[in-house]
């Protein structure tokens, strides 16, 4: 539930308990809260859109330590937002039945039977809510250094946006219902995603994440490099199940002759020629742009007919999992990804001697 070594974030809450939020240390003094920017935020992450669950949230979080008069003071930050609209009647069958899919029985046996299963308690990605408002808390650091993070929605299902790099900034309506980047892939995804629903079923999708800026050298070697930071960080989403770097797996077909980047001189000094070359190497940025791919499983709650275990009979039985529930990641998680790439990045600008100055 800990996030990051200088600049630390730990999570809190449950789906169902009263409020979700984060515990922020290490944000230094002087940085400006900015209300406005912290709600927008997390209105793109909270459920209600049009391609989300129809629980109903306004996220509307609350600072209750670190700040004074807007500035942070450099003590620990308290952000906490309150759950409102949770419907846990529609969990009645756990603990006896565990959902396919969720880390209900994982759960359950972890914490001795003592676990808030309800919506998928501590493990839900309801508390991605605190993680939203707490990298809200460092876009000034982003701001104030040459690194940039955005991501955008790049499939669902074999719906295949173009690449991040082709693509303009998200306007529009489509941009709005699926946070893709690409107008003509949306539409298709918006029906996609309306079949899967009318078929009680759900989807799989990736969310492509580019940072840009990173100057020649920045991270660490080893275990406390970009790519690793980034991987812990993004594989922690709920359902994330694959994080791939530049050209991914694909590498893993290439040849030494196809892969390796040639070294330019650009207008800032050495980067690599390629558009998609590594955006870090041993650890460390390359000089050029750093592509991510995340990919997501379906949403494992939906409201077909499925078989489970019931711990008391020890028989298998038929479940229908009512709720309300995402028929698709991707949209909702953009606004994850890219905050996740922002407190890690912000954590290693901190321990490379940023500071507000």
């Amino acid at each position: 539930m800990r996030l990051g070594d200088t600049l630390a974030v730990t999570l809190f809450g449950e789906s169902h308990g009263l409020v979700v939020g984060a515990l922020v240390e290490g944000i230094p003094p002087g940085i400006k809260i900015d209300a406005e920017s912290l709600a927008d935020d997390l209105s793109r992450r909270r459920p209600g859109g049009h391609l989300a669950s129809k629980r109903r949230e306004d996220d509307e979080c609350h600072i209750l330590s670190g700040v004074n008069e807007g500035f942070t003071t450099g003590w620990p930050i308290l952000l906490v937002i309150a759950n409102k609209d949770a419907r846990s009647s529609d969990y009645s069958f756990l603990p006896n039945h565990p959902r396919p899919g969720h880390a209900d029985l994982p759960e359950l046996v972890r914490s001795k039977g003592h676990s808030d299963l309800r919506g998928g308690g501590g493990n839900s990605a309801r508390l991605t809510a605190g993680l939203v408002a707490a990298a809200n808390l460092c876009r000034p650091i982003e701001e104030n250094s040459d690194w940039q993070v955005e991501a955008h929605v790049h499939s669902i299902g074999d719906v295949v946006s173009a690449g991040i790099e082709t693509l303009p900034s998200g306007i529009g309506e489509e941009w709005e219902r699926t946070r893709c980047r690409d107008q003509e892939a949306a539409r298709e995804m918006v029906a996609l995603v309306e079949k899967m629903r009318s078929e009680r079923d759900s989807i799989g999708s990736s969310v492509e994440l580019r940072i840009s800026g990173l100057p020649l050298g920045f991270g660490q070697p080893w275990y406390d490099g970009i790519e690793p930071a980034l991987a812990k960080a993004l594989m922690a989403i709920p359902a994330a199940r694959a994080v791939e770097f530049g050209r991914g797996t694909k590498a893993s077909q290439m040849r030494g002759s196809e892969h390796n980047d040639t070294w330019s001189n650009g207008d800032e000094g050495p980067k690599p020629k390629e558009i998609r070359a590594d955006g870090a190497l041993g650890g460390m940025a390359t000089g050029g742009d750093l592509f991510v791919m995340v990919h997501f499983k379906p949403p494992s709650s939906i409201s077909q007919s499925q078989n489970t275990l019931n711990l008391v009979s020890g028989e298998e039985e038929e479940l229908i999992v009512l709720g309300r529930h995402d028929p698709v990641i991707a949209p909702r998680a953009v606004a994850v990804v890219e905050s996740s790439a922002r407190l890690v990045l912000s954590d290693l600008s901190i321990q490379g001697g940023w500071s507000i100055e």
